[in-house]
């Protein structure tokens, strides 16, 4: 009988963990066949692609625990990083956003990213927690919302011609491209951004009453809400620091990227949601840790960036990406039927 439960034991861990098994495989494989892949410069590269993506999904998993979903996050991360990209273009620059104001300060810049993301999390979790409305309709609908603002903002156009290092305000650009030198590794200060917030965040979720009642929410909602909390205001919390999140990825992106343009932040929702579920946030409700957050984060970078070693057509990567997406979302599924 023991032998009996142990093999079972041994096989539902395969099953449950098979992507996460099959992606570290990969990677293996990957770094014994192509030459570049475990350099400082890649693993650079995959620090600072982690920190961003790490954000948003950290901002996704609230929601996630509380069985929701946000369809959004992609486009307002999108938004807030033409926000960020026209307030620090300099004067006369192609496209300049906001000719009328000129470049700003990287500070106030990195303000109203938070404060726009804020506003659009904030219409997000009105709708959900007061109107009732399922958070995938709510959201799918600010996305197309936040999208065509951003069409209307850009005319389609891209965004750039920021402050170069040697203008001025260079902070913007330093914090996307630069960072600290510890002998050969460069540790971007994209990094630290996520760092801080990882922590805060692990603080909240686990040290506060927010994070009490969001568990408590994600678990059973109706006997949270008989027992006091107040489910609605919560949600609204959720999705108000959400957004904030997202506003931050945004100033970031820019930042990183150099310039930006109505298509930035495309696709991020789909890649948190999938980061979030590899790592042990379940879409139906009630489970997931910061640290869990974190390696499905490094997870789907790590097999994004081996797919691209490998030299796998780009466009290939979106199919492997959508799979990963179905499986992480089905194992999930398979977790919580096992336990029942």
């Amino acid at each position: 009988m023991t032998r009996f439960n142990n093999k079972k034991s041994i096989k539902d861990f395969l099953i449950n963990n098979a992507l996460i098994i099959v992606v570290i495989a990969m990677i293996i494989f990957t770094a014994f066949n192509a030459t570049n892949f475990v350099t400082f410069k890649n693993l650079t590269n995959i620090v600072s692609n982690v920190s961003m993506r790490f954000i948003i999904a950290l901002g996704v998993s609230g929601i996630l625990i509380t069985k929701g979903t946000d369809l959004s996050a992609g486009r307002i991360v999108g938004i807030t990083a033409v926000i960020a990209g026209g307030l620090v273009q300099i004067e006369g620059a192609p496209n300049d956003l906001f000719p009328q104001i000129g470049p700003q300060n990287v500070v106030l810049v990195l303000a109203v990213c938070i404060l726009v993301g804020m506003f659009f999390g904030l219409i997000n979790g009105i709708i959900v927690a007061y109107f009732h409305v399922p958070a995938f309709i709510a959201t799918l609908g600010t996305q197309i919302m936040i999208y065509g603002l951003n069409l209307l903002l850009t005319q389609s156009r891209p965004i750039g011609t920021f402050y170069k290092v040697s203008e001025g305000f260079s902070t913007f650009i330093k914090i996307g491209t630069q960072g600290i030198n510890i002998g050969n590794v460069l540790i971007p200060w994209l990094f630290f951004f996520a760092l801080v917030i990882g922590i805060a965040m692990s603080i909240l979720y686990n040290h506060t009453k927010h994070g009490k009642y969001m568990y408590a929410i994600g678990g059973n909602e109706q006997a949270a809400e008989v027992s006091g909390v107040n489910t609605a205001l919560t949600k609204l919390k959720i999705f108000v620091l959400a957004g904030l999140l997202y506003g931050v990825a945004g100033f970031l992106l820019a930042a990183k990227t150099g310039s930006t343009g109505v298509n930035a932040g495309q696709g991020y929702e789909l890649e948190a949601i999938a980061s979030a579920t590899i790592g042990g946030v379940s879409t139906t409700g009630g489970i997931g840790k910061v640290r869990g957050v974190l390696l499905g984060v490094v997870i789907f970078e790590l097999l994004k960036t081996a797919l691209q070693f490998l030299g796998v057509d780009p466009n290939m990567t979106y199919v492997v990406q959508g799979i990963v997406i179905v499986v992480s979302v089905g194992l999930d599924i398979r977790k919580t039927l096992v336990k029942k």
